[in-house]
């Protein structure tokens, strides 16, 4: 497999991961730990209304993120957003995170993930255009 498809299928792994957490987790509440979250980080009373907004937050995420456009700038965007949430849930909520402050471990993967396909796949896949 060339690395061009490979970063496509990344790109499209990650935008789908931004995309079910925002719809299906939060603006759905399907996964109503991720409102409960919320609501003991920054109070019960609009946990609702500000699990929604991160939610659509994520899905717009997902679009930028397969629109391409500004994409290092994503890239950076993502990995400052996904470090911040995951250390205030470690520090604030470890108990509501599904694997528990283990949940740093997956934060960092995704991380990595998202710098490996943008600045080395991408880079790699476009000088070899």
């Amino acid at each position: 497999m060339t690395k061009k498809p490979l970063h496509q299928i990344l790109t499209f792994l990650i935008a789908a991961v931004w995309l079910v957490n925002g719809l299906i987790c939060k603006v759905l509440n399907l996964v109503p730990r991720h409102q409960e979250i919320v609501a003991r980080i920054m109070g019960g009373e609009y946990a609702r209304t500000l699990t929604i907004m991160i939610g659509v937050s994520e899905i717009a995420m997902a679009v930028w993120i397969i629109s391409g456009r500004f994409a290092r700038l994503n890239a950076i965007t993502q990995m400052v957003v996904i470090a911040v949430m995951n250390t205030l849930e470690f520090i604030l909520v470890p108990d509501l995170l599904l694997w528990g402050r283990f949940n740093a471990v997956f934060a960092f993967l995704l991380i990595t993930l998202i710098y490996f396909n943008e600045f080395r796949l991408r880079t790699q896949s476009t000088q070899q255009v």
